[in-house]
């Protein structure tokens, strides 16, 4: 039920309303008669529940009202509050109807005191994210194993202590390269800003750690600065950022490639620990002893079978001898055969050779035989051939175009050289090649005739 009514003095006397009635109406008057408007005071009892809500109480000297701001405007605040801070917030002024309490609805929130600078972080924020600088897609991995890593911040800040005792614990093989630079004043964007710059140049680092202690956003400003801002996400060298206290938000941790939440914290982010790589080494060292001993104990065992295969020098030598005596023996066998055996074997193969031996007198007369039997035959042969020459001869004379010519006829050719041969594929005009016995002539077709107009 939704009562609608004007604020008179005795509004509330027409009905007799329910509790919630009551305080649907009473929520429903303080948001039409209140407008969002802005609040000091001091945060207390804050919670951020899991849902990413904030509840809070703000409060002064004198007084203290509930407040609740959603996770949706949360997220642009840059900073969480603590129980102590001093803020301005942006709220409408609503009534928690199951309680009956009133309770403000945040919709915006800065530190006090600082409204302009936070305004502007806020327009500057928003400005990088439009153009993309924030965009998770365009941040790189930082390189596990740096060559060297660099690290921006003024040589008297305690940050850059904190930086160089985390890198001697955790990784005292990894140079480091300082860059200092002013880390709050008035020219210390600039010389933020150069420090990135002439990095980048030199090309000796592989990370990059711009950091800076905590302090108050006065403190923090130089982080602000837009010309840094994109000169740290222009670098070509993964930058991270570890700008004052966890609770601690700035333009460079959102282009930065990554956040620590403190410079110590971007120290141990940069490097892997020694002691890690150490234990790396030393995993890969006994994986490479086992793969050794594996192979040396397979090529023992290829070893032994190849040894076992093998015969030994003595007995090479042995079985050459033996087989040497054999041969020996039986070389003599072979000479000390009767002579007698030997003699009638070459008698046998000189009476088979005796029977065998060719008759050249009668192979004599076979081919003095064949030679005149040869003549007669090649003597037949160019007769033959010579009449054949003869009638073929008169037959190609009888064809011969140039005798049809001599008795007065000619040859016709059209202009691509074709012989024609019927006068109704001839056109009035058409160029003609004449070829007679002697000679030829051009001729132009003046008029055709069929053949049933020839005669």
């Amino acid at each position: 039920m939704t009562i609608e009514f004007s604020v008179t003095n005795n509004v509330f006397a027409r009905d007799i309303l329910t509790v919630a009635q009551l305080n649907q109406a009473v929520g429903q008057l303080l948001e039409r008669s209140i407008p969002a408007i802005w609040v000091r005071g001091e945060i207390s009892n804050f919670t951020q529940a899991a849902s990413g809500h904030w509840y809070f109480t703000i409060k002064d000297s004198r007084a203290a009202v509930r407040a609740v701001m959603f996770r949706s405007r949360a997220s642009a605040v840059g900073f969480v509050p603590r129980a102590g801070d001093q803020v301005e917030i942006r709220a409408r002024v609503s009534l928690y109807e199951p309680r009956g309490d009133y309770q403000l609805q945040v919709d915006a929130m800065r530190r006090a005191g600082l409204g302009n600078l936070y305004e502007a972080f806020l327009r500057l924020k928003e400005q990088l994210a439009s153009e993309g600088l924030f965009d998770p897609a365009r941040k790189r991995e930082l390189a596990p194993l740096p060559r060297a890593i660099g690290v921006i911040t003024s040589l008297h800040a305690a940050a850059l202590r904190d930086v160089l005792s985390a890198l001697a614990r955790r990784a005292p093989q990894v140079p480091v390269i300082i860059y200092p630079a002013p880390v709050q004043g008035a020219d210390a964007a600039g010389r933020l800003a150069a420090q990135v710059r002439l990095a980048n140049q030199r090309a000796e680092v592989d990370t990059l750690l711009l950091v800076r202690g905590g302090g108050s956003i006065e403190d923090l400003w130089s982080f602000n600065d837009e010309a840094l801002a994109r000169e740290v996400a222009a670098s070509a060298i993964p930058v991270v950022s570890g700008v004052g206290h966890e609770t601690d938000f700035t333009i460079v941790d959102f282009v930065a490639d990554l956040r620590a939440p403190t410079p110590t914290a971007a120290a141990e982010l940069a490097c892997t620990p020694r002691g890690e790589l150490l234990g790396r080494v030393m995993d890969a060292a006994r994986t490479l002893a086992r793969g050794q001993q594996r192979r040396l104990e397979r090529a023992a065992q290829r070893l032994d079978r190849a040894a076992g295969q093998l015969v030994s020098p003595a007995q090479r030598l042995e079985h050459q001898r033996e087989r040497l005596n054999s041969l020996g023996f039986r070389l003599a066998s072979a000479w000390s055969a009767p002579q007698g055996a030997r003699s009638a074997r070459v008698a046998l193969l000189a009476q088979r050779l005796e029977h065998r031996k060719p008759d050249t007198r009668r192979a004599a007369e076979r081919v003095a035989n064949a030679a005149r039997q040869l003549g007669q035959a090649h003597a037949r042969l160019r007769l033959q051939a010579r009449n054949r020459l003869a009638a073929a001869g008169a037959q190609l004379r009888a064809l011969d175009p140039g005798n049809t010519l001599a008795r007065g006829y000619a040859i016709a050719r059209d202009a691509q050289g074709r012989i024609l041969r019927d006068a109704a594929s001839l056109q009035p005009g058409q160029a003609l090649e004449l070829r007679f016995a002697r000679g030829g002539a051009q001729a132009e077709v003046t008029e055709v005739r069929p053949e049933s107009d020839a005669s």
